[in-house]
């Protein structure tokens, strides 16, 4: 659990909920509006604070000291003080290739600096019996007590009915931000995304961040949109969630948002993700704004994949009658396709009209083009509902937009439902073992830089950081390292190339961290790394991703700002 020590720097929820009570009872409203406002930010702190509650595939306790490994591997592993072993299992009979798998892991905090910059994923060779490195993600830090939590993705090869051994490895303090190309590209700031991988280019609202347009890379070069004026609202091919109220009135929508109400992101080279949550807005807003439905709604985008994965939730969270409501709709502008596609119950896919008796029990819908065969297809993974009766399966789906060739594209699209219904298991295990020894390979897990004869510069330049002060905080010794504030360090040729972000948005003038003046008094990064003998220039850059936050404080830190230990 979080707490603080003293309560003289911050306010609770609770609190200012009952300032703001106050305040709108004396018809202070502005001051009302401001206590509201700066309740969000607590709460926005504390959910991206909270524990996550995905099972941990490998705990803090299960890891095996690198220098105990065979010793080709902890040669190969040089540098590295701690590893894990995983093994993922497939279990229905289908050869997954660069299947895109997420676990969490948890590790002693004592064991790493920072599991964002130094943990490295490795594939063991069944027949080789060799390490192979392979592209990794790290997302969604955090502290739960002593120990640090991270989600992992990578993409998996596991032969069908068969299981693949993989290695973690992490507890490097010369290690650097790894920077793997996998042609997942996102462009963009905030939930104003273009995300490109080898198979589309999908475009989110700059507006609201619904799903605007998808362009195929395909010859045809197809590009799905809704154009028109639509409801007033920006177009886009996405069009859930919303209902209809009592007496059909009024449609409420997500896409009647005037900007993001509430989001989370997360990008990098093999996953974008993205999550916007609020209440919908009236055609009127802020005539009616009433605040009886909860919407919540996600996209996740992968490497090399010809798909992407939509979740949505709609919460009543008062009484209300709904006339309608909608979680699922795709709208298409011009002539793209011809003809139905649709999945049954038991995962058969069909062409043409649906039957009547079909049409409340669909698990895919979409549309092909019988000459480009060009296709569009939701694939329904999971809809469920409680607290009423009459749910119609059009919610959550899984989006293929591939060719479609008749028997085969058929075949395709019905492997990949049965697919990701089963996603490879994944469970800690044991060091596998080697049936002899492992030939030397002379790549290495480290880059240049992150081994200690390769970084003679890189001890002291990490020393000096932690001199400098973030000379805001006046009474407190919070340097930018325990602060969290350091997300990388390189030096190449005696030139020190150092990574920073700040808490928040509010401060985005870093410069303020790197040289003295124009406010600050005490050396910044730039002065105090020249001091160090071989360095002779110094490079500051800027980076909002990942966000900042409490679980980047080291434990120095953290008893700086206050926090319990635990």
């Amino acid at each position: 659990m979080r707490s603080f020590i003293a309560n003289a720097r911050t306010d609770s929820v609770e609190q200012k909920l009952r300032l703001f009570e106050a305040a709108y009872r004396a018809g202070d409203r502005k001051l009302a509006m401001s206590l509201l406002d700066s309740a969000k930010d607590t709460l926005a702190f504390e959910e991206s604070s909270q524990t996550h509650a995905a099972a941990v595939a490998s705990p803090a306790d299960h890891f095996t000291p690198v220098k105990n490994l065979p010793s080709t591997w902890a040669q190969w592993a040089g540098g590295w003080t701690y590893c894990k072993a995983l093994d993922l299992f497939e279990i229905v009979g289908i050869d997954r290739q660069a299947e895109p798998a997420d676990f969490w892991i948890a590790a002693p905090h004592a064991h790493t600096t920072d599991l964002g910059r130094e943990l490295r994923v490795a594939a063991v060779d069944a027949k080789s019996g060799r390490l192979v490195e392979v592209p990794c993600q790290v997302d969604q830090l955090s502290r739960v007590g002593d120990d640090v939590h991270v989600q992992v993705t990578i993409l998996a090869n596991v032969p069908a009915h068969r299981h693949a051994s993989y290695l973690v490895f992490y507890g490097n303090p010369l290690a650097e931000r790894t920077c793997y190309q996998t042609g997942l590209a996102t462009r963009g700031e905030g939930y104003a995304l273009t995300i490109e991988n080898e198979h589309f280019v999908a475009q989110l609202s700059s507006q609201v961040g619904q799903l605007e347009r998808l362009t195929s890379k395909r010859q045809h070069g197809l590009e799905l949109y809704a154009g028109g004026k639509g409801h007033g609202e920006p177009p886009g091919i996405d069009w859930a969630h919303d209902y209809v109220d009592e007496g059909g009135f009024q449609k409420l929508r997500m896409r009647n948002w005037p900007r993001c109400l509430n989001y989370e992101t997360l990008r990098g080279p093999l996953c974008t993700s993205i999550r916007r949550w609020g209440i919908p807005y009236s055609p009127v807003h802020p005539l009616f704004t009433p605040a009886r439905v909860h919407m919540e709604q996600g996209y996740r985008f992968f490497a090399g994949q010809p798909y992407f994965i939509k979740e949505g939730t709609i919460r009543v969270i008062q009484d209300v009658t709904v006339e309608a409501m909608r979680d699922d709709e795709w709208v298409f502008s011009g002539y793209s396709f011809t003809d139905l596609l649709w999945i049954d119950a038991y995962g058969k896919l069909h062409e043409g009209e649906v039957p009547a008796d079909k049409q409340e029990e669909l698990w895919g819908v979409g549309f092909f083009h019988r000459v480009s065969r060009d296709a569009f297809v939701a694939l329904r993974l999971e809809h469920s509902a409680s607290g009423f009766d009459g749910l119609t399966h059009g919610g959550a789906p899984t989006l293929q937009y591939a060719e479609y060739e008749d028997k085969a594209g058929r075949a395709r699209m019905e492997q990949l439902r049965h697919r990701l219904m089963n996603p490879l298991e994944i469970r800690a295990a044991e060091i596998p073992r080697l049936a002899g020894t492992a030939s030397s390979t002379s790549a290495r897990l480290a880059r240049f830089g992150e081994t200690a004869d390769s970084a003679r510069l890189k001890p002291a330049i990490w020393k000096a950081l932690r001199q400098v002060r973030d000379e805001q905080l006046y009474s407190i010794d919070a340097n930018v390292v325990d602060m969290g504030y350091v997300y990388d360090v390189r030096e190449e040729h005696g030139t020190a190339y150092v990574l920073v972000s700040m808490p928040h948005r509010g401060r985005p003038m870093y410069q303020f961290l790197v040289t003295a003046g124009g406010g600050r008094i005490e050396p910044g990064i730039r002065e105090r790394l020249l001091e160090i003998d071989g360095i002779r220039d110094v490079v500051v850059e800027m980076t909002w991703e990942p966000p900042w936050s409490v679980a980047r404080l080291s434990d120095a830190g953290r008893k700086a700002m206050g926090f319990d230990s635990k």
